[in-house]
């Protein structure tokens, strides 16, 4: 893992094509700018991994109510 220290306005640039600007950063919150080109898809981690453990969780059961229930939405 590359650790950076960064400024408010300040970028920096991955694979020549994606810059990452720090647009505000206070009480322990970052605000992030991203220009990237459209091929490249950009998430939120936290969205991933809950994507992937409801996927999981479909792929074992074939019961609706049951995989809700196991993650916590019935």
């Amino acid at each position: 893992m590359l650790i950076l220290a960064r400024r408010t306005n300040e970028s920096i640039i991955i694979d020549g094509e994606i810059e990452i600007t720090v647009i505000e950063a206070r009480n322990g919150v970052v605000r992030l700018g991203i220009a990237a080109p459209r091929k490249h898809k950009i998430l939120r981690k936290e969205l991933v991994t809950e994507v992937a453990a409801e996927n999981r969780v479909a792929a074992v059961t074939h019961d609706p109510q049951a995989a809700l229930k196991a993650l916590g939405l019935l």
